[in-house]
This record gives C-alpha cells, structure tokens and sequence, in this order.
C-alpha cells in the first residue's frame, strides 16, 4: 500500500469488527438511536500520520453505515476516534474516501 492512498476494499476481519465495536457508542450519540445489529463487512484503511479505516457496516434490515475511523500512532496512546460517518447506504454503495 503507498503511504496516503487508501487500499482495495477488503472483506471485514476480526480487527475490522473490533474497531467498529469501539466506535459503535460514539455513532449511536451522534444519531440519537441504538442499532439491534452493528456488523462489519468490508473496510478500506489509509497511513497517514496514524490509520484511517474506512468501514461498511451492517445495521440492520437493509441498512447500512460508513464509517471513517482514526487510530493515532502507537505511542500518542489516544482512543479509536470516529471522523465522520454516513448514513441511509445500501449493500452496494462503494466505500470511498469521505
């Protein structure tokens, strides 16, 4: 992966829900609501000075969200921050860099 460009979409890992997992509270303030399924299912990521993930998660029904997410570098030892996110996607929209 070249430093600054996002990679292929890949299917969601174990890390991938995890990360999802820890942001899933800042989200459900954000839209004032409780998801009943938060599950990821492909994501994006990007060096930059730390890691941008970008993450298609499933949140029911047919509904989806994206989701960007910060990983500062290793010794700022600061938390999963979500960047910003958006709402009403479907399983096909494309991940892309928002």
């Amino acid at each position: 992966m070249m430093c600054g460009a996002a990679s292929a979409t890949q299917p969601a890992t174990a890390e991938t829900q995890d990360i999802a997992d820890q942001v899933r509270a800042q989200l459900e303030e954000k839209e004032k609501k409780k998801f009943p399924v938060f599950k990821a299912v492909s994501f994006k990521s990007q060096v930059v000075a730390g890691m941008n993930y970008f993450i298609k998660v499933h949140v029911g029904d047919d509904d989806f969200v994206h989701l960007r997410v910060f990983r500062s570098l290793p010794h700022e030892n600061k938390p999963l921050t979500l960047s910003d996110y958006q709402t009403n996607k479907a399983r096909h929209d494309e991940l892309t860099y928002f």
